[in-house]
């Protein structure tokens, strides 16, 4: 699943990013608006990650979704 994908897709993962990363808030989620490269930055700030830690989550969520 490319970036594209992930941001064409978003309102039906919303719920699932909720789900997997309970401490991003509704206004969080809205923010990231899909952007992959947003949703990793916010994962580095809400939870100390890495950036490459962060990059390997988002990589890890992307592929289960395409599963």
């Amino acid at each position: 699943m490319t970036s594209d994908i992930l941001e064409g897709q978003w309102k039906q993962l919303r719920g699932q990013i909720r789900e997997k990363w309970g401490e991003l808030t509704d206004d969080e989620v809205d923010q990231i608006a899909g952007r992959r490269d947003r949703l990793i930055g916010m994962l580095q700030e809400k939870y100390g990650y890495t950036r490459q830690e962060a990059e390997d989550r988002v990589n890890a969520f992307v592929r289960e979704l395409s599963a």
